[in-house]
């Protein structure tokens, strides 16, 4: 396996996979360049609508596929945003008016019930109809700060409070935030399986 099709078109995501990525001898490329359309997100849970992604990508590239499924989860909100995250504030959301909203049906809460993680399911597909695919997990613990700070990553991550470094995930270097994230604790799993496998 050399070269892997990345199901995502967003910026964010693909930039900080191809830095966790930079370590393994694969050729990784998004989705986009083949033409493929992003699949619709139809599952009710985050690995179901992982698998989807992934299953879409390599059917229409004929290539292996890696896909993740991730967002945040809020207990004060009983979960929510979840799978849900990228399209909390309605389809086509900005990052803005997501992070908006989640302060908006936050207002009132105390810092004490703020407890919140941000969850990654990422799943590899050997071809489309892989019927066993790699699932690896990650998952990040912290709180949701009344107000945004910082200018680095992205969705969530300026109100996404890091306990072990007391500032926001927007204000962590990059390096920093991908050896702490769910998306670099599920990926460094997905890489030492796949590593396995060569």
């Amino acid at each position: 396996m050399k070269q892997l099709v990345l199901a995502s078109g967003n910026p964010g995501k693909v930039r900080e996979i191809h830095q966790l990525l930079a370590e393994i001898d694969l050729n990784v490329v998004p989705q986009s360049e083949f033409g493929v359309a992003e699949a619709e997100e139809t599952g009710l849970t985050f690995v179901e609508n992982a698998i989807l992604k992934a299953r879409n990508a390599a059917l229409h590239t004929g290539l292996p596929a890696i896909a993740d499924d991730s967002g945040i989860e809020v207990d004060a909100l009983n979960g929510a945003p979840g799978i849900y995250s990228a399209r909390y504030a309605g389809a086509g959301a900005s990052d803005r008016a997501n992070l908006e909203k989640l302060l908006a049906d936050l207002a009132g809460v105390t810092e004490a019930r703020r407890t919140a993680r941000f969850q990654c399911l990422m799943v590899c597909l050997r071809h489309a109809h892989d019927p066993t695919p790699l699932i690896c997990q990650g998952t990040w613990e912290g709180r949701i700060l009344f107000s945004p700070r910082g200018e680095n990553g992205f969705g969530y991550d300026p109100v996404f409070h890091v306990p072990t470094h007391d500032c926001s995930s927007a204000e962590l270097p990059p390096e920093v935030k991908n050896a702490l994230s769910h998306r670099g604790q599920a990926l460094r799993k997905l890489l030492d399986a796949l590593r396995s496998m060569k």
